[in-house]
């Protein structure tokens, strides 16, 4: 456990790379605040002290039953843990968004940053880094309209501890589920709670289309005329 240090994700790979494989998976960094935090594609996670969760932890789907479609779905089925998570701590119902935003409408309230780490020259564990916004916070102009929290929706104080908690438990239950190959267990779940993943207006690869749901690797299905696209990391502009 940190103050505040740039980013729990930069410890934990720096940390894991020290590690046999075997040695990292398990390893768990929590900050009270990031100096440094980010998302995907580069963009900036705002982690002031005291107002959020901020955690991430080291996995290893390489040793699933089906060690591919296990790395392919880790985003997927930590979004899934980290909303039943939420909702045990607190009470708040949170929605997904591909591929890795919690939301509460249209708001996010939380997001997952999957990055891997690397033991002898081989890619054997990732480290799923997660944030959650708890309390109410002066965000950035960039992210004022955006950006919500757990306490500003239920209008009442949510204990952080038992955040951190909960959702520590829900990502082991999720994690036996993906090493076990209970991969449609899981889609299914991440399907119940993105109603966006189908029918909503999206922008990919610089083209307008309606989503249609998710395969089963895990990959975002965008129908643009007559042809479904499968998304896999690019970026994805919702309308």
């Amino acid at each position: 456990m940190f103050d505040s240090i740039g980013s729990t994700n930069d410890v934990a790979l720096s940390r894991s790379a020290a590690l046999a494989p075997d040695g990292a998976e398990g390893l768990i960094v929590v900050a009270d605040a990031q100096t440094a935090g980010r998302g995907r594609r580069g963009h900036t996670w705002f982690s002031p002290p005291g107002s959020g969760v901020y955690v991430s932890v080291v996995v290893a789907p390489s040793r699933a039953s089906d060690p591919r479609r296990a790395t392919m779905i880790v985003t997927l089925a930590a979004g899934v843990a980290i909303a039943e998570g939420i909702e045990a701590g607190s009470g708040l119902p949170v929605t997904l968004k591909w591929p890795n935003d919690l939301q509460v409408g249209r708001r996010k309230v939380g997001g997952i940053l999957a990055e891997g780490a690397v033991h002898g020259g081989g890619l054997n564990a990732v480290v799923l880094g997660y944030g959650i916004n708890v309390r109410p916070a002066a965000y950035p102009p960039d992210l004022a309209n955006r950006a919500t929290s757990i306490e500003g929706e239920l209008g009442r104080p949510a204990d952080r501890r038992q955040l951190l908690i909960e959702t520590l438990v829900t990502l082991g239950r999720r994690y036996d589920d993906l090493l076990a190959g209970r991969f449609d267990v899981i889609l299914d779940a991440w399907r119940r709670r993105a109603p966006a993943a189908s029918g909503a207006r999206v922008i990919s690869s610089g083209r307008t289309g309606i989503t249609a749901g998710i395969d089963d690797d895990g990959a975002l299905l965008v129908q643009t005329g007559d042809r479904i696209e499968r998304v896999v990391g690019g970026e994805v502009e919702w309308l």
